[in-house]
């Protein structure tokens, strides 16, 4: 007969290591799936100084190998494949099946969801090659590295004049480059915005080039209004267009927000479906930071072992 398994984790971030080193230590033996992307966006950021317990900061590969290597010690069983399909059950303690392809099918009482989101890109040249190394998609993360230097952030709503308003703190100046001729973000924030004497409003502007060879040295921006072309010095960009969260595969199995984002139990980590659980941001539009994701995954598999006790 077919073992049915009692924990399956999709994604391998901070959120999905997290719950697989809790659910491993409470005897669940999980199985974690790494997906297309293994170790997710930390393994795209060169340093990481605001994880707690690195005073000296540490690589976002280096952070996310650690985090794989304390997994395994826990005989977490990991591999390096994606889910394709899942098909959830409605029924507690019912069996959810986990496909990688065709022939291939997991069963599990118990799912933890760690599938992340992915920034939305502008498409230009230089854009990914560059990223640690002066494309940033979290002043939270990167803004430190950038202290009494220009900037500039992309994007002109909410999530984009929070990080202006943040690096404004930080850096000599920053250019908010707004492709409309008008902000879409709360007034509150545009306010607090517009108080900021270091903060230099673009409207009508598009990045058309991103110019630097080993690291970010200044971009090239079109004016879309009276077609005029400025090259602006910068050491970092950040791009604040917003984020997709990976949920392609859980659209018809669970409830989802306007967004696309996994909806949880308020303040836990329980889906719409019994045994089901999603941690990270996945399901966290708000804070996406490794730390918070860490936590909720702790709680994922906390939250998951007591449903198999229950």
């Amino acid at each position: 007969m077919e073992k049915i398994h009692n924990c399956v984790i999709i994604g391998s971030g901070p959120a999905g290591y997290s719950s697989a080193i809790y659910a491993a230590r409470a005897g669940l033996y999980p199985i974690l799936f790494s997906g297309f992307q293994p170790g997710g966006q930390l393994t795209t950021t060169s340093m990481i100084d605001n994880y707690l317990g690195f005073p000296k900061g540490i690589s976002g590969n280096d952070f996310m190998d650690n985090c794989r290597k304390q997994a395994k010690r826990f005989n977490t069983k990991i591999i390096n494949k994606s889910v394709t399909k899942v098909s959830f059950s409605t029924e507690k303690k019912g069996i959810h099946y986990i496909f990688l392809n065709k022939e291939s099918i997991i069963k599990s009482i118990g799912v933890i969801i760690a599938t992340g989101s992915s920034p939305k890109f502008l498409g230009i040249d230089n854009e990914k090659r560059l990223i640690g190394l002066g494309i940033s998609f979290c002043a939270t993360c990167d803004g430190f590295f950038h202290r009494n230097k220009d900037i500039a952030v992309v994007g002109g709503g909410d999530s984009a004049l929070e990080e202006a308003n943040y690096l404004s703190n930080i850096c000599r100046k920053v250019y908010l480059l707004v492709r409309k001729d008008y902000l879409r973000a709360s007034k509150i924030l545009q306010n607090r915005i517009f108080s900021k004497k270091n903060i230099y409003i673009l409207y009508n502007s598009n990045v058309i080039e991103i110019i630097g060879n080993d690291f970010l040295e200044s971009i090239k921006i079109l004016n879309n209004k009276n077609k005029t072309k400025n090259i602006i010095s910068i050491s970092g960009l950040f791009i604040a267009i917003g984020h997709i969260p990976n949920t392609s595969i859980f659209k018809n199995e669970l409830e989802l927000n306007k967004n696309g984002y996994i909806i949880t139990k308020k303040g836990r980590t329980m889906t719409n479906k019994p045994g089901i659980f999603a941690a990270g941001d996945v399901q966290d539009y708000i804070y996406r930071q490794a730390i918070t994701s860490a936590g909720s995954g702790c709680m994922a598999a906390l939250d998951l072992e007591r449903y198999l006790s229950s």
